[in-house]
């Protein structure tokens, strides 16, 4: 309780200190939207819902520099979860991202909770922009990809040329005692190199993951995306590869998305194609996403979105958005489907 009071004193007194200074600047995305959900699963019936963040997570965040001289700059970034149906946020306060570090000629350095190397890619080769349900935002999540790094350092370079490099390292800070010698620190290290240029993205992730109860796992991605005119084609295969713990089997989790979208006035169509299979049981499910956005001003647009998700007899993927999962754990075979009309407004 006293953790809440606390959270909610400070997030009261942060608009104070974006008012003293002017390098700090509060910002934020609120997306809520009304759905109609059917897991596809035996005994379950569809239900309507008011949900928030289905074209993007809902947030409120803080940011700012300071200008240090010489090229130097200081930066922090401290960034909510906001549920627009409920008004709740999550346990974590500044669950998205809560970094502090320097910026300048050598590139940026950043400490705290940051996205991993490997979530760059991920995003930049989502044609929904990890919105919507049937994004890529699937791939992570338990036992499979790591999209945001605790206890990190964080580089990324300047871009030279169109090329960029980001590397991280996440501490996982355990103790390795004379009882448990082999006890292993769940540290994460990931790198990544992205080119962009003249409307062209490729890139490409790796990441290592120490783990004593699910073992150690490689996780690895690579992206490709172009803009040409009113056209946007991006695509990407994302991987985790555990090793097998005891006498469990090795099983690998895959992921491929390719995407299209078209815009014309103030309308965008997105066509989206997702498939996600697990090595043991050879587990597949295919899923479909159509979206369709219209803008009312610069920060406003109105959506809707239709995706649906078909599974084999071995297979229980969920449909995944930034909001809930659309789906039931270990209902194999099931096929999740879900409509939605909604509003996003940044500010």
């Amino acid at each position: 309780m006293k953790q809440k009071f606390l959270a909610i004193a400070l997030v009261s007194a942060l608009p104070l200190v974006a008012n003293a200074q002017s390098s700090v600047t509060m910002y934020g995305m609120v997306d809520a939207s009304i759905g109609v959900e059917n897991t596809g699963a035996p005994g379950y019936s569809s239900r309507t819902v008011v949900q928030s963040g289905t074209q993007s997570a809902s947030r409120l965040g803080f940011r700012g520099t300071e200008d240090l001289g010489n090229g130097l700059k200081a930066l922090f970034n401290l960034e909510a979860a906001v549920n627009v149906d409920t008004g709740a946020t999550n346990d974590r306060l500044f669950d998205r991202r809560a970094v502090v570090g320097l910026q300048g000629a050598f590139g940026t350095v950043t400490v705290g909770r940051e996205y991993g190397p490997i979530a760059a890619v991920a995003g930049a080769s989502d044609i929904l922009g990890q919105g919507f349900y049937g994004s890529n935002l699937a791939a992570f999540g338990t036992n499979k990809l790591t999209r945001r790094l605790d206890n990190s350092v964080n580089y990324q370079s300047n871009s030279l040329n169109g090329f960029t490099l980001r590397a991280a390292y996440g501490a996982g800070e355990r103790f390795e005692t004379d009882a448990t010698p082999d006890l292993k620190s769940n540290d994460i290290a990931g790198v990544a190199v992205e080119y962009a240029n003249a409307g062209f993205y490729v890139g490409a992730g790796y990441q290592t993951k120490e783990d004593r109860a699910s073992g150690d796992s490689k996780e690895y991605n690579f992206g490709i995306g172009y803009k040409f005119g009113d056209f946007e084609l991006r695509g990407g295969y994302m991987a985790a590869d555990p090793e097998p713990v005891g006498v469990a089997p090795e099983n690998k989790y895959e992921q491929m998305n390719a995407g299209v979208s078209y815009g014309f006035g103030a309308s965008r169509v997105y066509v989206n194609y997702q498939q996600q299979e697990l090595e043991v049981g050879d587990a597949k499910g295919r899923a479909v996403t159509l979206a369709y956005t219209y803008a009312l001003s610069k920060r406003t647009n109105v959506y809707a979105s239709y995706a649906k998700l078909r599974n084999n007899d071995n297979a229980a993927f969920q449909l995944s958005s930034p909001s809930q999962p659309v789906g039931v754990a270990g209902a194999f075979g099931a096929d999740p489907q879900v409509y939605n009309i909604g509003v996003r407004h940044s500010f």
